[in-house]
C-alpha cells in the first residue's frame, strides 16, 4: 500500500512509504509500522487530505493502493520509500502482477 504522513506538512510534502500493511476484517483499521490507524469517519473528521489517523498520536495519513505509473501523491511527484519487506511484491506489481491479496480482483 501507499502510505503518506499528512500531519505537519504542506500538501503532499510528508514522507511516504510503499509498505505491507494489514487491514482489519472491516477495513476500518490499518496496522502499519507498529501503528494502529483508524479510518476517518463522520462529518467532524472530514478532511480532504487524510483518510486514516493514528489512534495514539492523532497524526493523519493517506492510505491507498499504489499506482503503476508511480504518481501516488496527488500534487507532488516525489518517490515514496519502498520498505524492504514490500520490495519484491511492489516490483512485481510495477511489472504488471496484481497486488498481494488482490489476485482475484
Amino acid at each position: 500500500m501507499y502510505v503518506q504522513l499528512k500531519s505537519g506538512y504542506d500538501t503532499d510534502a510528508g514522507p511516504a512509504w510503499i509498505s505491507l500493511v494489514r487491514f482489519s476484517k472491516t477495513w476500518r483499521t490499518v496496522y502499519f509500522q507498529g501503528r494502529t490507524l483508524h479510518r476517518v469517519t463522520g462529518m467532524a473528521y472530514v478532511n480532504f487530505d487524510a483518510n486514516f489517523y493514528d489512534v495514539e498520536t492523532g497524526e493523519r495519513f493517506w492510505v491507498s493502493g499504489p499506482k503503476r505509473d508511480q504518481t501516488d501523491a496527488r500534487y507532488r511527484h516525489h518517490q515514496p520509500t519502498v520498505e524492504e519487506n514490500a520490495r519484491e511484491a511492489y516490483d512485481a506489481f510495477l511489472a504488471g502482477a496484481p497486488l498481494p491479496g488482490r489476485e482475484d480482483g
